[in-house]
């Protein structure tokens, strides 16, 4: 009988794994037997997560993409299929959230916060598809939104809560698109994660609803990477279109 969550066999590529959630989800989903690729800008970085993947007895790779570059999304997704075969599973990860406030805002800071959150993963999505449809086995892709989606917001998030929210129209769309050639297209929502990238995050000081602690705690890069493989996996090979929220039951308080 199939193991409901067993990737053995599968190559998964996930971007901006070189840290923080991108690192739960790859630990994650390398222990259910895929080959991970981690896709990152840093790629020193990115290869310390390789190490540590492989010296836990895992099979990973990793390559340097720029997610919002277009050249640089072609040529390293042409690297990994020459090197791994197409990967079965796309996750976007990649992401930018600095903050600023509407009444300051600027459109240098709203096009990154977009061509890092949003152009990133259509990219990607595009590129994925095209080595999936080519390879004909379907294939899984899974886009890392935001809970702000849901309300768990701080201040300065205009232009990163219209980013995440772009990632669901995307899912709802491409699902339409490529579900004639098996390939799902699912997304999680991340409450907080006291990641790098969160704390690191430029912008005024974080004052809002997202400041309210959950009830089951704050979530762990893990927590996101056991959602992923959910939507990856032989388990979810109905399910597409879906939005899942993993936020320590925020919403309920």
């Amino acid at each position: 009988m199939t193991r409901i969550f067993d990737l053995s066999g599968r190559t998964a590529l996930v971007t901006g794994a070189a840290s923080g959630i991108g690192v739960g989800i790859a630990e994650v989903l390398a222990e259910a037997g895929a080959t991970v690729v981690i896709a990152d800008l840093d790629k020193a970085k990115a290869q310390a997560q390789v190490e540590a993947l492989t010296a836990a007895g895992h099979r990973a790779g990793a390559v340097q993409i720029n997610v919002a570059d277009e050249a640089s999304v072609v040529a390293g997704y042409a690297e990994v299929v020459a090197t791994y075969g197409a990967p079965w599973i796309l996750v976007n990860n990649a992401g930018l959230q600095d903050r600023e406030m509407l009444l300051d805002g600027t459109v240098a800071f709203w096009d990154r916060t977009l061509d890092v959150n949003t152009r990133g993963p259509f990219l990607m999505s595009r590129e994925a598809a095209r080595a999936m449809v080519a390879q004909g086995d379907g294939g899984r892709i899974v886009h890392i939104a935001s809970a702000a989606l849901i309300g768990s917001l701080v201040k300065g998030h205009a232009a990163y809560a219209s980013a995440k929210a772009a990632l669901v129209g995307l899912a709802h769309a491409s699902a339409l698109d490529l579900i004639e050639h098996g390939i799902t297209v699912n997304t999680v929502l991340p409450g907080g994660v006291a990641t790098p990238g969160a704390i690191g995050a430029q912008g005024p000081a974080p004052d809002g609803p997202a400041r309210r602690r959950p009830p089951l705690g704050m979530c762990e890069p893990r927590d996101i990477g056991a959602a992923v493989l959910f939507f990856a996996s032989p388990g979810a090979a109905r399910v597409t279109n879906q939005t899942l929220a993993v936020d320590g039951g925020w919403s309920v308080t």
